[in-house]
């Protein structure tokens, strides 16, 4: 199949991008390369650096024809779309709406779209954990508002248009090829830390509890999601609460590093507790990981140990 990957050169999307082409697809990547590493691109892939805002992408949809489109590409940063919303919403709104255009035009048959479970739920009470698709979204962040709207407008371009789509509502993702800086997740940043002799700084109690799946689960969802005749938003999540300081403490454990991370004060609007229900894309999909967190944790820090 032709297909389309966003944020191809990026953590989750270089994945992607990796078992597409050893399926046999041919695979063109847009990346404007501010959080994705040119290393990280594949070789068989087309490469075409541009921002996904731009009007330059209809050239690419002409070229390639992609019968899927994979939107991975995003402002992925919490703490910058509270602090300037206006890019974020560019970025993730219109942005999408972009893509969502140029699969009009060129008669896209599917979109699968990087979504966000923890960002759109906010703090669900305790009862509501894991969550399911159906607890009412309540996104605390321009991030979390701008995932929900994108998935919004797929379900109007399906309604309208019949662009079939996926939103996949994906838990903490960690694994190799995460940054330990900008807008990576605390696993990537851990490591980071540890490795550069640097004592880790845990916020508040340590007590926050988050949901971690593995790249390369999420990798296998995403193809899944294309695969299969499922629409509609799914959550991609293990179902498994792990606190910071129990991730910290592995993590220390796996580097063979005793030092006691630094507590700085809690961070306003931080969530106390995340975690997903992926019940529905067991049934629709067939999905389940296969990686447990200790496993990952192994394969993520003998990557970082060699890059």
């Amino acid at each position: 199949m032709k297909i389309l990957v966003t944020g191809g050169a990026g953590f989750i999307g270089s994945h992607l991008v990796d078992r597409l082409v050893k399926e046999g697809h041919s695979v063109a990547v847009v990346d404007n390369l501010s959080a994705g590493r040119k290393q990280n691109l594949n070789p068989k892939a087309k490469f075409y650096r541009l921002n996904i805002q731009s009007p330059k992408l209809r050239e690419v949809f002409k070229a390639v024809r992609p019968q899927v489109v994979f939107h991975l590409a995003a402002q992925m940063d919490v703490r910058r779309s509270v602090s300037d919303p206006r890019f974020d919403a560019e970025t993730n709104i219109l942005g999408t709406i972009n893509l969502l255009e140029n699969c009009r035009q060129y008669k896209t048959q599917k979109f699968i779209f990087a979504s966000s479970g923890g960002a759109i739920y906010g703090d669900a009470p305790r009862r509501f954990i894991p969550t399911k698709e159906s607890y009412p979204a309540q996104p605390l962040s321009p991030y979390g508002i701008s995932k929900l709207t994108a998935e919004y407008y797929l379900e109007y371009y399906r309604e309208i248009f019949g662009l079939r789509y996926a939103a996949l509502r994906f838990s903490n993702v960690y694994g190799p090829r995460q940054r330990p800086d900008g807008e990576a997740g605390v696993v990537a940043i851990f490591f980071g830390q540890l490795l550069k002799g640097q004592p880790p700084m845990i916020y508040g109690t340590g007590r926050q509890t988050r949901d971690y799946v593995f790249v390369e689960d999420v990798a296998r969802a995403l193809i899944l999601a294309m695969k299969k005749k499922a629409v509609g938003s799914f959550n991609i999540g293990t179902g498994r609460e792990t606190e910071v300081n129990q991730l910290f403490s592995k993590i220390a454990k796996i580097m063979g590093i005793k030092t006691e991370p630094i507590a700085k004060p809690e961070r306003a609007g931080e969530q106390k507790w995340s975690c997903l229900d992926a019940g529905l894309a067991r049934r629709e999909l067939g999905w389940r990981p296969k990686v447990g967190l200790d496993g990952g944790l192994e394969k993520t820090g003998k990557w970082f140990g060699k890059h």
